[in-house]
């Protein structure tokens, strides 16, 4: 693992932070300063521990790169929605303009596509009267898009052109991975612009970062569903409450947001496989809870049990990020559900709650916005000092700076032997495996 961050060159000019008074020497960051990635560790008594690998740590450096009056910057967001995306914008244009003094900040519209002049989206001007507000809404005063990056020179020859000097992605692992080609374009071509990535997914599985921007207002949400469902299946006999989370590959949402209600007595991930039929697949656990309790509540994960939907002979369908299309798993147990009690002769009462884009469009809860806030600040920092492809995270609960091609080199997912994942399970009374072999 190579946690090397690149800089553009040198940092010859003193930060405002320090001629204008806002910081002390303590408050400053040096590049040395690291955060061990791996906290745990035996005592060995055999000899002293070698070297451990770590982060570079986020924070304002004294000496920067870029002169703050001469600086152009440039925001994109990119991908689907999340809460928090506004509130980072706001807090990166805030540290910008006045805690730098680098006021030229222009907002790219509709992701990646708006630096392509063939598309005809004019930027705007983000200046802090316009954002002063917007922290308090969902959604993105930029707008979005996926995909974009077909032409990454066309992309870059923009930015040329437009003088920017500091390129802010916010995204998922799709928009990091074309910061990433953008950054190589830059440096190649000798252009000395630094490219910053806010990582930006409720699904939380970016790779070395604790955790994602919006995961936290995404769980929070998800639990008034849980509840609605829990009370939906205890206000009709035999009541079953079936929700129905994002997740594609990593079911962190749906894990946390069981552990925060305890209301849930079955949670389906991606992360652990499951049969529908059989004396230990899930129908007939379901069964043996409805005979005893009456009611159940059901929390599932989009990307769940996709080996048991039926598949056609057509090629798999991708979205414009390059994500599979994956079949409605929500509906599908619906589906299933009602067909396996109908045979089984036992009436029952489903209710099915898909909140999906109800959770990506709601405006950030307090902690997550307190977030966003400092994830803006730490960026702008970054790329004033002229850090370059690398993303702004967090990790033992410190910020940190993290090489973009390390945060996309494999997706986080919840670990089926971890103790986390046997507290969920624990926390719904279910069976370790509803796998019949």
């Amino acid at each position: 693992m190579d946690f090397t961050i690149r800089n553009l060159g040198k940092t010859a000019i003193q930060s405002p932070l320090i001629t204008n008074g806002l910081f002390t020497d303590e408050s400053f960051v040096s590049d040395g300063q690291k955060i061990i990635y791996d906290p745990f560790f035996s005592e060995d008594t055999s000899g002293r521990p070698g070297p451990r690998p770590g982060f570079e740590q986020a924070g304002p450096r004294k000496m920067i790169h870029f002169k703050p009056e001469e600086t152009r910057s440039a925001i994109l967001t990119a991908g689907g929605l999340c809460p928090g995306i506004n509130a980072v914008i706001r807090s990166i244009v805030i540290e910008s303009y006045y805690r730098y003094g680098a006021r030229s900040i222009t907002g790219i519209r509709y992701g990646y596509s708006g630096l392509n002049p063939a598309k005809d989206f004019t930027p705007i001007e983000l200046t802090p009267d316009l954002v002063e507000d917007i922290h308090l809404e969902g959604g993105t005063i930029l707008g979005s898009s996926r995909g974009g990056t077909e032409e990454m020179e066309v992309l870059v020859d923009t930015l040329a052109r437009l003088g920017i000097h500091i390129l802010y992605t916010i995204g998922g692992d799709g928009t990091l991975r074309g910061a990433h080609k953008i950054s190589e374009i830059a440096l190649r071509s000798g252009m000395d612009l630094a490219v910053v990535g806010i990582p930006k997914t409720i699904d939380n599985d970016i790779s070395f970062i604790q955790r994602s921007f919006g995961f936290e207002t995404a769980y929070s949400q998800a639990s008034e569903s849980i509840y609605a469902a829990h009370t939906e299946s205890k206000g009709a006999p035999n009541g079953i409450g079936l929700v129905k989370l994002m997740g594609r590959h990593s079911g962190f949402i749906a894990a946390h947001a069981c552990l925060a209600m305890s209301d849930v007595n079955f949670v389906l991930l991606p992360e652990v496989p499951f049969d529908l039929e059989g004396e230990n697949g899930f129908l007939a656990h379901l069964k043996r809870r409805m005979l005893n309790r009456h009611h159940a509540v059901i929390c599932v994960a989009e990307g769940a049990g996709q080996d048991l939907v039926e598949k056609d002979n057509t090629p798999q369908q991708r979205d414009a990020s390059g994500n599979v299309k994956l079949d409605d798993i929500g509906v599908f147990l619906k589906n299933a559900i009602t067909r396996f009690f109908r045979e089984e002769g036992i009436e029952i009462n489903l209710k099915y709650i898909d909140p999906s884009y109800l959770i990506r469009s709601a405006p950030p809860v307090p902690t997550d916005s307190f977030f966003c806030s400092q994830l803006g600040q730490f960026a702008v920092h970054a790329g004033m000092a002229g850090k370059t492809d690398m993303a702004v995270g967090l990790w033992n609960n410190i910020y940190t700076h993290v090489p973009i091609e390390l945060a996309v080199s494999r997706r986080k997912t919840i670990d089926p032997a971890s103790l986390f994942l046997y507290n969920v399970i624990s926390a719904t009374g279910q069976p370790l495996s509803m796998k019949n072999k």
